[in-house]
């Protein structure tokens, strides 16, 4: 029951936080050319990010450095919060979704700060994407992207998608491997989950534990190497924090 309570009440501090300042943006960008409307959309982004993970009561523990070079970083999937928890500690553009555009407050907040949308069943989609982020890249911006295509709470990761890997081999960018995890399994978002009752559940605990890790960037040409080594530093690091979890109890 106190769960549920203390949920509840995150649930609602959570929405009023990014309604105002969402509303605050809204008004803010018909006085402000385009160039401006994005920094300072990027700045809205990193605050709300900021005292989101503060308000939902995210501890998160890093290991590895920060990658001090731009590319394209790929991680492994678990939940809707993962490109919150790794924006909070770079500044990078996650790809997202199509649906997620249309989540109330998320997608809107999404929307302003850059992510790239996808419809992964759509080529053209995904043609105009793979476009956005190569412009992103060229600018110095990194890049998330999630090769999973999906959530999953296995031990380790599912079957990557190749296309991302070949892509940094075209623009010859860096790949940048990072591996994240809950604590808790239940934590995941996968299957039919809906996001109010997973929200609850997930954030009505005092706190949300949650492990990261940052590799040192990779290059090659090769799309096989790029694809295989990643997912094989993150697998470990998986296996790795399960271990270490698991030890404590």
């Amino acid at each position: 029951m106190l769960s549920l309570l203390l949920g509840l009440i995150r649930l609602i501090i959570f929405i009023v936080f990014v309604s105002f300042f969402s509303l605050i943006f809204y008004f803010m960008s018909f006085f402000r050319n385009e160039e401006i409307n994005s920094k300072k959309a990027l700045e809205l982004r990193d605050f709300l990010i900021r005292v989101s993970n503060y308000i939902l009561g995210i501890r998160t523990i890093i290991y590895g450095e920060k990658p001090k070079v731009q590319g394209l970083i790929v991680a492994n999937h678990r939940s809707y919060f993962d490109p919150i928890v790794i924006v909070n500690y770079i500044h990078a553009f996650p790809v997202g979704k199509k649906e997620v555009e249309l989540w109330p407050l998320i997608g809107y907040i999404c929307k302003i700060s850059g992510v790239l949308f996808v419809n992964r069943k759509c080529s053209i989609s995904r043609q105009e994407t793979a476009e956005k982020i190569r412009q992103a890249l060229a600018k110095g911006y990194s890049i998330i992207n999630f090769p999973e295509g999906t959530t999953d709470d296995l031990p380790t990761t599912v079957d990557f998608n190749f296309g991302s890997f070949v892509m940094a081999t075209k623009i010859k960018a860096a790949v940048i491997p990072i591996a994240i995890d809950y604590k808790e399994k239940t934590d995941a978002f996968i299957g039919n989950d809906t996001f109010i009752p997973h929200f609850l559940k997930c954030f009505g605990k005092p706190t949300t534990e949650i492990k990261m890790t940052f590799f040192p960037p990779i290059y090659s040409e090769d799309a096989s190497y790029l694809l295989n080594t990643s997912k094989s530093m993150i697998d470990k690091e998986l296996l790795r924090y399960r271990k270490d979890w698991n030890d404590e109890n």
